[in-house]
């Protein structure tokens, strides 16, 4: 892809306008989860090293332009300042002029955090005006935040129309990864594409089966399919009515050459709740007061085959209720399978939303995946096949340079 990325610069002396995304989970004030941190600050420690000097912005929450201090980002300082081996200094504003003064005092290697994007109005609004104080705080702008891509937002796409613009390390490792399994994939390649609603992937599964050579579905979405095979789902989640959708996907998919494979059996259960009773029944058996919970046996069996024999994995969405067992077993035991062919060398194994990430921790299989991607609309939007505003305009930067 067109994109220059900023390891292609020489960064000595150069103020880096770094536009993160360390909207990591807190509670209490206190970071619960700083794996997303910890990623950029390892993007960012040799850039340090050789003398850039980086203006940080990044957003946290929803504080709808209100200088909430809930969501203030300088709680984050001490953390990010020991993850990147460098002094941090802030900026209790993201624009304006003592966040100018603060960023033209930095040495090389060191590195100043601005406060929310998002208390400013403008941010959400794609505001020029607001991107245009953001151009002030730096020399070259650097996108290395993949997750907010697919918004048009001043601090994401109307800076980059500003200044000379490229990619920070996470986003050229985010786009290389899926560009590897979504536009120029090794052969055979599969999707796994779950969740609750075919409405909200329509999109997704009409790109799909025109890329890859099998697409299994699972989930709420697979219920759909069946209920549109004609088989009681009683009362599982299902849209009745998406069958034209369904049929569309099938006949897409038939002409592409694209695969379908469904549960053929399926775990059922009449409550939805940890240690409810339950049975394994044919996909089209289920009870009229039961629900389809999960892919049985059966299924897993074959849907691990199928990833065996495959050379390339794509995975968005679970396969059952994963987050209460025992409706976890499929989604569990298949990202197992996946891990363990992408840790012999013997798959590319790429993954994200989510509800997929959540998943593949639980199964303790993220470590074991090529890329797994913490981006969920942005991932989503890629899977579509749309172009997302914070790429374009790197693309746009780079044809100008």
């Amino acid at each position: 892809m067109d994109i220059r990325p900023v390891t292609d610069l020489d960064v000595r002396g150069l103020r880096l306008l770094v536009r993160a995304d360390l909207n990591v989970p807190m509670q209490d004030g206190r970071v619960t989860d700083a794996t997303r941190l910890e990623r950029f600050a390892a993007g960012m420690r040799p850039l340090l090293a050789a003398g850039a000097r980086l203006v940080i912005l990044t957003h946290m929450g929803r504080p709808e332009g209100d200088m909430d201090p809930t969501y203030s980002v300088d709680k984050l300082r001490p953390l990010l300042s020991k993850a990147m081996g460098a002094r941090v200094l802030f900026s209790d504003i993201s624009c304006g002029q003592s966040a100018v003064t603060l960023s033209e005092s930095l040495a090389d290697g060191e590195a100043l955090l601005c406060e929310n994007v998002r208390y400013n109005p403008g941010e959400e609004a794609n505001d020029p005006a607001l991107a245009a104080q953001f151009a002030l705080l730096g020399d070259v702008y650097v996108n290395d935040a993949f997750s907010c891509a697919h918004r048009a937002h001043a601090s994401t796409e109307a800076v980059a129309r500003m200044m000379p613009a490229c990619a920070g390390p996470l986003l050229m490792e985010e786009i290389e990864a899926l560009t590897t399994a979504l536009e120029t994939p090794t052969r055979p390649c599969v999707a796994i594409v779950g969740g609750a609603k075919v409405s909200s992937k329509i999109a997704v599964l009409r790109n799909l089966v025109q890329r890859m050579d099998t697409i299994i579905i699972g989930g709420g979405m697979a219920n759909t399919f069946l209920f549109a095979d004609g088989c009681n789902v009683g009362r599982s989640l299902h849209e009745a009515d998406c069958l034209e959708v369904v049929a569309e996907i099938r006949a897409t998919a038939k002409d592409a050459g694209c695969r379908l494979m469904l549960p053929h059996d399926v775990i059922v259960a009449r409550e939805f709740a940890a240690g409810a009773a339950w049975e394994a029944l044919p996909a089209h058996a289920c009870p009229e007061d039961a629900m389809i919970l999960d892919a049985g046996e059966r299924s897993t069996r074959a849907f691990e085959q199928e990833l065996s024999g495959a050379a390339t994995i794509l995975w968005n969405g679970p396969l059952g209720a994963f987050e209460m067992p025992p409706f976890d077993r499929a989604t569990t035991r298949l990202a197992a399978h996946a891990g363990r062919l992408a840790a012999r060398g013997l798959v590319t194994a790429v993954a994200g939303g989510g509800d997929t990430v959540a998943a593949l921790n639980a199964a303790n299989a993220t470590q074991d995946f090529t890329y797994v991607s913490a981006a969920g609309g942005a991932f989503l939007e890629w899977l579509e096949g749309r172009t997302l505003p914070g790429i374009a305009a790197l693309q746009r930067a780079a044809r100008a340079a």
